[in-house]
């Protein structure tokens, strides 16, 4: 049973196939980098899946280096890309944004908590890496749909945690002897909810764009800043350490890795706009 694919997963993924045929079709300018994007963070989930779900044993290392250089790049494209823009709109409004989006970021580790005590028909992980990536898909699609002059950097640096996500959600499904294909799911939320919000225009207030683009700005930092990687014990790192006994020599180095992973991942989004630019 835990070999068979998903029925929800791929009915997700056919979903997503079809609204990016369509997004294609209706040839809306954006589209195409929305849809570029969309399978970019179904890939990486849906690639990485599989590696989670097969490794038995684990240093941590692989998945600091994922985290580290995800988080540096979703901070980095946050803060150059989506804050001046939401000031740019209003600077009072647009600082307000960012804050409310930061706060909204802290207040859905509460509901992800009470997702915990609920009975739900499907894993806790699932249903928070699903609401997470539809919320997510949702910002995205209603920055791109009133934003023509964004690159595809942005976005690609925003779902660029999708792989290790899903590489650690895997390994804890498979751990559970759950089937790992369920996350099929989350892995085409960014799409399925990302080209459905492309078609919401944003009224040419300034205030509300700034409202609006200060708190997509805000929610992606406070995701960028929930994936940096915490090398505790009692972290999810800790939890992937495969050694024995007294782990704070291998976390001590961790955190060397964690640090010199997210420098380079905000260095690479930084290299990427001098090219562009």
């Amino acid at each position: 049973m835990r070999d068979r694919i998903s029925t929800v997963g791929l009915l997700a993924t056919l979903v997503l196939v079809g609204l990016s045929i369509l997004a294609v079709a209706m040839s809306i300018e954006n589209h195409g980098k929305l849809v570029g994007i969309s399978w970019v963070a179904f890939l990486a989930m849906a690639l990485a899946a599989p590696l989670g779900a097969r490794t038995r044993a684990e240093s941590g290392g692989a998945l600091v280096w994922g985290y580290g250089l995800a988080a540096g790049a979703m901070v980095t494209s946050a803060a150059v890309f989506l804050v001046p823009q939401a000031i740019g709109q209003h600077p009072q409004w647009g600082g307000f944004g960012v804050a409310f989006g930061l706060l909204a970021g802290f207040a859905s580790h509460t509901v992800g908590h009470r997702l915990a005590h609920m009975d739900l028909p499907i894993d806790r992980t699932v249903a928070e890496l699903t609401a997470h990536a539809f919320s997510a898909g949702a910002i995205i699609g209603i920055i791109y749909g009133n934003m023509p002059e964004l690159g595809a950097l942005l976005g690609l640096a925003i779902v660029s945690h999708k792989g290790p996500a899903g590489y650690a959600a895997a390994r804890r499904l498979a751990n559970a002897g759950r089937n790992a294909s369920i996350l099929l799911l989350p892995a085409t939320g960014v799409g399925i909810a990302g080209i459905a919000t492309s078609m919401i225009a944003l009224p040419a207030s300034g205030p509300v764009r700034g409202l609006v683009f200060g708190f997509a700005a805000g929610v992606f930092l406070h995701v960028a800043m929930d994936f940096l990687p915490r090398c505790e014990i009692g972290s999810e790192i800790h939890s992937m350490l495969s050694v024995s006994g007294d782990a704070h020599a291998v976390l001590d180095r961790l955190r060397v890795h964690a640090v010199v992973s997210t420098s380079i991942g905000g260095l690479v989004v930084l290299a990427a706009w001098l090219v562009i630019a």
